[in-house]
């Protein structure tokens, strides 16, 4: 009795795990084959140009005296997408750009390490084989706050002035007493296995903008719906959240040129800790000597542009006529 017992024991645990190994297939071959048909049903919105022998995507709008190139997130699946609001709103009076870095958006992936040096050199190659003519207003968003303070100690001569949405800078973790995230490589499969599209399809507002219905476009978000099922946590990703630390380390002893305008933006919600410290007085250290220079505190949350694209964009016509007015 015993041995018939775990006979059909056996029998419910291999048809168990027959049917997962089906249902993981499935989901592979059908991720497959759906991704193949998005890639070529959602063609780039920008122009494409060859960086390092991989092509990346820079999408461009708008005209005027001032360039401001926008420099996405981390992780940000389609840069080109989730800036799409601000875009629309400061390219009324400005030229917009978005460079997609490697692994993000309609960008190839590369091999390249994802050091602070092959990021803000890929991004000046791309803008300049774009036609896109400094010098640049540079406005990151999070992470790609490292790059830009790395970009105008560089090149200063290339930068105007800085515009951070909710920036991550060098000197924070240290100011704070954090350590910089990690993030483990097997993540680098959840795109191809289709665990990502899975994952959008049952909850899509986890992954998708948090703003008021009508701000994306359904257009928009079918494509940025497609696009972080193929990118989610791709290699590049993966080694740009590890490089962090590095990149701190070769960032956090820079000092901006003192007359260079800076302007950042930082959510409401952020709270002080015991010893009184917040994202505001931290960011109140970060500012230059220019007379422009300030830090503007607006309802929402850390991806402040989802909500809050046109109050963004009254600050920086503000602080881009401050800035030309004390020159």
């Amino acid at each position: 009795m015993k041995t018939l017992k775990k006979y059909k024991l056996g029998l419910v645990l291999r048809s168990i795990l027959l049917f997962l190994v089906l249902g993981v297939g499935v989901l592979f071959f059908s991720n497959y084959f759906i991704t193949a048909y998005e890639e070529s049903e959602y063609q780039p919105l920008g122009e494409m140009v060859e960086v390092g022998g991989q092509n990346m995507h820079v999408y461009t709008k708008g005209q005027g005296e001032n360039t401001i190139v926008l420099l996405s997130g981390l992780g940000t699946a389609a840069p080109v997408l989730d800036f799409e609001p601000l875009v629309n709103e400061l390219s009324k009076h400005h030229k917009v750009a978005v460079v997609e870095l490697p692994g993000y958006g309609w960008s190839d992936q590369t091999d390249k390490k994802r050091s602070v040096e092959n990021i803000v050199e890929e991004i000046r190659t791309a803008l300049k084989k774009s036609n896109v003519q400094g010098p640049y207003i540079l406005m990151p968003h999070s992470i790609s706050g490292i790059y830009s303070v790395y970009f105008a100690d560089n090149y200063p001569e290339e930068v105007k002035a800085i515009v951070g949405i909710d920036p991550t800078l060098p000197q924070a973790l240290e100011y704070f007493g954090e350590t910089p995230p990690t993030m483990p490589s097997y993540f680098s499969a959840i795109a191809p296995s289709g665990i990502a599209r899975l994952a959008l399809t049952v909850s899509p507002g986890s992954f998708l903008p948090l703003a008021e219905d009508g701000t994306y476009s359904e257009e928009n978000l079918k494509m940025t719906t497609a696009i972080s099922s193929w990118r989610g946590y791709n290699t590049n990703v993966i080694d740009e959240t590890n490089e962090i630390k590095n990149n701190i380390n070769k960032t956090r002893d820079i000092k901006l040129p003192s007359t260079m305008p800076v302007l950042i933006f930082t959510p409401e919600i952020d709270k002080p800790t015991d010893d009184g410290k917040s994202k505001k007085t931290f960011y109140e250290t970060q500012l230059t000597d220019s007379p422009s220079s300030k830090v503007v505190i607006l309802r929402g949350h850390h991806s402040l542009h989802w909500t809050r694209a046109m109050d963004i964009t009254k600050e920086v016509e503000e602080f881009i006529k401050s800035s030309a007015s004390v020159h």
